[in-house]
């Protein structure tokens, strides 16, 4: 069941960014290889599943939940750059400035995170004004300095020799959790949802979004290179404070379970509809890339 509804929304999601047409130029053909047939699609994904808890129907806002994996897309480009994490591989393939050059991949990087506002932006006939212009706030936030970026600010320029458990949950909170808290808030947002029940999955994505950076640290240590699409003990080598650093790896699982059992506490309320979340944080637990 779980499979099934996954598939269905990571479909509806792929039909339309596959059928999203950049120039046949370079920057295009950038863009193009790092956005297209490529990742989980788990923000819209998410985004998707909210809208459907709350009543709403997933195909009528697939514009919307893709845009944020736009946005994903583009801070994976630049994550890899040499002045950040300077990885030479994503996904299974070369990085895009090991691909197209440097200069290419941060406009690529800069042009999708645009046209994102650019779609989130197009006319919707079935939400207010003030509901847009409020899932277009909140993304711009999620993105920003208050969000994604500042958390990837503390992680690429904080001292990691001084990072705490609080000071490293602080940088996943905006590194990981900004931009899967909006994917939920918007799904919840434009299926209708309550103000309460955006709250709850507000509280579901961020737990969420902390599991998914715990794991991540997991398989940066025992991850297979060929599964996960990238190389492993990068963490290491750029002296980064991970959770297995701070907690051991049995530390790190503990503490990704406790996660995980609070992220399903959380969305008790909604009852036999919460299905498909349930299975989703141990979809993110469980994955081994």
């Amino acid at each position: 069941m779980f499979k099934t509804q996954y598939d269905y929304y990571f479909n509806l999601v792929e039909q339309y960014i596959t059928g999203l047409v950049f120039n046949n130029d370079q920057l295009g053909s950038s863009m193009n290889y790092s956005l297209v047939g490529a990742g989980k699609r788990i923000r819209p994904v998410l985004a998707l599943a909210c809208i459907e808890i709350v009543g709403g129907q997933p195909k009528e806002f697939v514009r919307e939940a893709s845009s944020i994996e736009l946005i994903h897309t583009y801070s994976l480009i630049h994550d890899d750059l040499p002045a950040m994490d300077d990885d030479d591989f994503r996904r299974g393939k070369p990085s895009n400035h090991k691909k197209f050059g440097e200069a290419t991949a941060i406009l690529a990087g800069d042009a999708l995170l645009t046209y994102s506002f650019e779609l989130l932006a197009q006319p919707l006939s079935t939400v207010s004004p003030e509901k847009q212009l409020r899932i277009i706030r909140e993304t711009a936030q999620a993105a920003g300095w208050q969000g994604m970026v500042g958390g990837q600010a503390l992680d690429t320029l904080g001292d990691a020799l001084d990072c705490n458990l609080d000071a490293i949950q602080q940088v996943h909170k905006l590194k990981t959790g900004a931009l899967l808290i909006a994917s939920a808030r918007i799904g919840a947002i434009l299926g209708g949802g309550t103000e309460k029940e955006i709250d709850i999955l507000t509280q579901y994505a961020s737990l969420l979004g902390l599991a998914f950076q715990i794991k991540d640290d997991i398989l940066d240590v025992i991850g297979q290179r060929d599964v996960i699409g990238k190389p492993v003990g990068s963490d290491e080598r750029q002296q980064k404070a991970t959770y297995p650093v701070l907690l051991g790896l049995e530390g790190a699982q503990r503490h990704l379970d406790e996660t995980i059992a609070k992220a399903k506490e959380t969305i008790q309320s909604f009852g036999e509809m919460n299905s498909f979340l349930l299975q989703l944080a141990d979809y993110v637990a469980d994955r081994n890339s």
